[in-house]
């Protein structure tokens, strides 16, 4: 604590900070990451949570998963736990609920600002940026256009700006234009200098890796005995489904595992392509996967922070495309909620859609994808705001439309809209009303009314309430072009949080020689 409190003081006292700073463009709600107060939705009975949890553990007692990394085979070789069959690896049921059980249900990620650090698990509700799409699409530009460094500055701020974003997920587009090499090195030298909120590490290889702590642990002026006493920054590796997880993948996850950081592992299995095309089939075959994972980081440093992650869909079975936001979308989330729960775990979900550009069919699916993950008690969802084409397009657009549904979210779990006090349950008003007589009494101009009126409704800084004639008046603008003029304003307000010139100094220099080294290798 005494800590947090000197580096508030370092950073210009940020603490609450965001909503002062740099706000002037939109009326938005200030950051507080909500709390989900709201029992989960369980499609499952118990035999039903049976039935999964012994498929998943079939499928590793008996299949098997591929570990394509020497090095991890070696430790699941020397836990004794496990059966060797050259990459393949089986572990008994026993052993898996043994090692599970060491991680911790919920745990905090601290960035270089503490103001905004967050709690994975525990009810927490946590959401991210969109991550790693190649392709860019705007109104401005008004075609799908490969990503540049500027796109992703661009978005980066968008992600620092809203206090509905609680961390800064992958590179929110992929800088094409910057060479594989070095783009993790200009990436997180913008977003460690753009925001201050919880930052992520691609499993690529162990030189991104290993430069992106270094410049986490930099950013925030810790030691490095402070960086590992506890997580400043997470990773998230998917599976190779089916059954598989790759080289590059589990390095990073190991080299972050012995480094005490955050882990995600969440598989992508698409029904019917990468897993069983029955539901139930592709949730037991996911969480096999992602168990294998929390099994790996467990031996190499038990009770690692752990969080497994649900990205089961299905496909379009007329063209083999990947759909979202889908009623078994929805469904395999929730069932997924429950078998976290299950095993003790955090859960991460995604906002996700199929959508090319931001109409009603992106704002359908991704709410149905939103809703689903805060029903599943899912407390990290990425892709929760800016993503179109399955993971395809970034767009500024749809990133600040899908911020409007997030505060509908955090309003809604808002535990003053359930209180129920005196002052709630109101029976004075209502007296007071019926005393004005005449029963033509309303609560518009009672005190109870204009003691609350400011804050006892959402506000919302893009949906247009006014009728058709007011709106057509003021020119008929559809959400997109607002969403749009949104963006633009941002810009043009967007002021970057505040960095001691000796840390972004030494930032930079890191930046400088790694790049002079060659940057990270691109083949594995």
């Amino acid at each position: 604590m005494a800590e947090d409190l000197k580096r508030r003081k370092r950073i210009g006292g940020r603490a609450g900070g965001a909503a002062r700073r740099g706000h002037a463009a939109i009326a938005q709600m200030p950051w507080n990451p909500p709390v989900n107060t709201d029992r989960p939705t369980e499609p499952l009975g118990p035999d039903g949570v049976a039935a999964i949890h012994d498929g998943a553990m079939r499928i590793l007692e008996e299949i098997g998963v591929a570990f394509l990394n020497p090095a991890a085979v070696a430790i699941l070789r020397d836990s004794g736990g496990c059966e060797i069959d050259g990459a393949m690896v089986r572990m008994g049921r026993d052993f898996v609920l043994e090692m599970v059980a060491k991680a911790p249900a919920s745990w905090t990620i601290t960035p270089r600002n503490p103001a905004h650090r967050i709690t994975i698990g525990a009810g927490h509700l946590n959401f991210g940026n969109v991550s790693s799409p190649p392709s860019y699409w705007d109104m401005k530009i008004g075609r799908k256009v490969t990503g540049t460094r500027a796109m992703c500055r661009d978005l980066l701020k968008l992600s620092q700006y809203f206090n509905c974003i609680h961390f800064v997920g992958g590179y929110p587009v992929e800088p094409q234009d910057v060479h594989a090499s070095i783009r993790h090195l200009d990436v997180l030298h913008d977003k460690l200098t753009l925001t201050d909120k919880v930052a992520h590490a691609y499993c690529l290889g162990p030189d991104r890796v290993e430069d992106v702590m270094e410049m986490v642990r930099i950013a925030a002026g810790l030691s490095h005995a402070e960086f590992e006493a506890t997580p400043r920054m997470y990773t998230n590796i998917n599976s190779t489904s089916p059954l598989k997880h790759d080289f590059p993948m589990l390095d990073g996850w190991m080299r972050m595992a012995r480094r005490g950081q955050g882990l995600v592992v969440t598989p992508f299995t698409l029904a019917g392509a990468m897993a069983p095309v029955t539901m139930a089939g592709a949730v037991a075959q996911s969480v096999a996967e992602a168990l294998c994972a929390v099994v790996l980081a467990q031996v190499i440093r038990p009770g690692a922070p752990v969080a497994i992650g649900t990205f089961t869909s299905n496909v379009d079975m007329r063209s083999g495309a990947p759909a979202f936001g889908t009623p078994e979308y929805m469904r395999a989330t929730q069932m997924t909620g429950q078998m976290a729960r299950f095993y003790g775990l955090p859960l991460r979900a995604s906002g996700v859609c199929a959508a090319n550009v931001p109409d009603g069919q992106a704002v359908w699916e991704t709410s149905n994808s939103l809703w689903s993950a805060v029903q599943s008690g899912a407390s990290m969802i990425y892709h929760a705001a800016g993503w179109l084409e399955g993971g395809l397009i970034a767009s500024p657009e749809k990133f600040v439309m899908d911020c409007e549904i997030l505060q509908h979210i955090q309003r809604y779990m808002d535990p003053m809209l359930t209180a129920t006090g005196p002052d709630e349950i109101a029976v004075d008003a209502v007296r007071a009303v019926m005393d004005q007589g005449d029963g033509q009494g309303h609560f518009f101009g009672i005190q109870h009314t204009q003691d609350r009126y400011s804050t006892a409704f959402y506000a919302p800084f893009l949906s247009d309430w006014r009728n058709h004639e007011a709106w057509e008046a003021a020119g008929g603008v559809w959400t997109p072009a607002r969403a749009h003029q949104v963006f633009q304003d941002i810009l043009a307000d967007f002021e970057a949080p505040p960095m001691e010139e000796s840390i972004r100094d030494e930032l930079a220099d890191f930046v400088a020689r790694r790049k002079a080294e060659g940057g990270a290798a691109t083949d594995f």
